[in-house]
């Protein structure tokens, strides 16, 4: 363990000098980290398996379950860090909103946010309102050891997307038009879901979370400008919050090529990059002083092990000048992908990117 403070002025964790840390740290690292979303899951015979007759919000409800669920993907693939098992929409499930994931479809609203009224139902989050991820989080980490386990969280644009339309959409025609056409009623929105995001952050952080990543996964869908205007000073309250901790602050969206400097300066330590950008020329667009995390397309997955290794060659060569760089997918592994494809991919990446 190293002798140097961590930036909270605490004495380092286990995880402290972990080469995820120091990656999002922007420190020289022995290997370049990997890590995937939605490796927690879905694609794992082992979790599908735990999960039988389980719902999904109530997966995320069992501390014993997500424990088990968080810590299988640790053990097959031997990644650097863990993702808490968890839904960008349990804060929201767990101050009282009538919501259900849906098998196939996902989130669904039963009552959508459409009125100054509406904001009422969205009262504060307290941690006695999630005391399950609390207790799992401890759990976690006592098995873990130096492996880091990232919090998350949904951004306040993407939460707002999915109460204002109901559950999914590939328009946003009711969350849009909410913010171009009553702005004061959207900001107060967003006001409020940074303040449940952020409380949910700290929730996880406190507990022991070694770093967070805020998933805005639908903010692809806006135009530069609408994200500087109505949306990035929500997501700046969330970073801005969690600041004093010390932990590394993940900043990842969709689609989002047109605003990699943007949700850099929202106060993200790290920004993910989806596969649609080169990683060069995402920290050209981020600019210095961010680590960056990415940018493999997942389908690249369902190709033959050379092709594989060849495309992850690139996404290291494109990483070669970084100041940090955290190897991901582009986006989450898909739920068909052989799980095998996936530890050899993390090997290759170990083993090329070897100090």
């Amino acid at each position: 363990m190293s002798a140097n403070p961590s930036p909270t002025g605490k004495q380092p964790t286990a995880t402290y000098d972990s080469a995820f840390l120091k990656a999002c740290r922007r420190e020289p690292v022995p290997h370049t980290p990997v890590w995937f979303m939605r490796q927690a899951g879905r694609s794992l015979p082992e979790y599908r398996k735990v999960r039988e007759g389980v719902a999904m919000l109530e997966s995320c409800m069992r501390p014993e379950l997500v424990t088990e669920i968080t810590l299988q993907p640790v053990r097959r693939h031997d990644v650097d860090a863990a993702i808490y098992f968890s839904d960008i929409v349990v804060p929201l499930k767990a101050i009282g909103l009538d919501l259900d994931i849906k098998p196939g479809v996902g989130p669904v609203v039963e009552q959508p946010v459409r009125t100054r009224a509406d904001l009422a139902r969205l009262r504060d989050l307290t941690p006695e309102d999630v005391s399950y991820v609390t207790e799992a989080i401890g759990m976690l980490t006592r098995e873990l050891g130096a492996t880091p386990l990232i919090g998350f969280a949904g951004a306040p644009f993407t939460l707002a997307s999915y109460l204002v339309e109901g559950g999914p959409s590939r328009t946003y025609e009711n969350a849009k038009a909410m913010m171009y056409g009553d702005p004061q009623l959207w900001a107060d929105l967003l006001d409020r879901l940074a303040d449940i995001t952020a409380a949910f952050l700290k929730v996880q952080i406190e507990a022991g979370a070694s770093a967070v990543q805020l998933f805005d996964s639908w903010a692809g869908a806006l135009a530069p400008a609408d994200y500087r205007r109505s949306v990035m000073s929500a997501s700046a309250k969330v970073f801005d919050a969690v600041a004093g901790y010390g932990v590394p602050r993940i900043h990842f969206g969709v689609g989002t090529g047109e605003l990699l400097g943007l949700m850099g300066e929202a106060g993200a330590d790290v920004v993910g990059v989806d596969w649609r950008v080169p990683l060069d020329e995402a920290a050209r667009r981020v600019g210095p002083g961010k680590a960056l995390q990415g940018n493999l397309d997942p389908t690249v997955l369902f190709t033959d092990k050379d092709t594989v290794e060849a495309r992850a060659a690139e996404v290291l060569d494109a990483a070669a000048d970084l100041e940090g760089h955290v190897f991901n997918l582009g986006h989450g592994v898909m739920p068909n992908t052989d799980p095998d494809a996936l530890t050899r991919l993390v090997e290759y990446v170990h083993t090329r990117s070897a100090r």
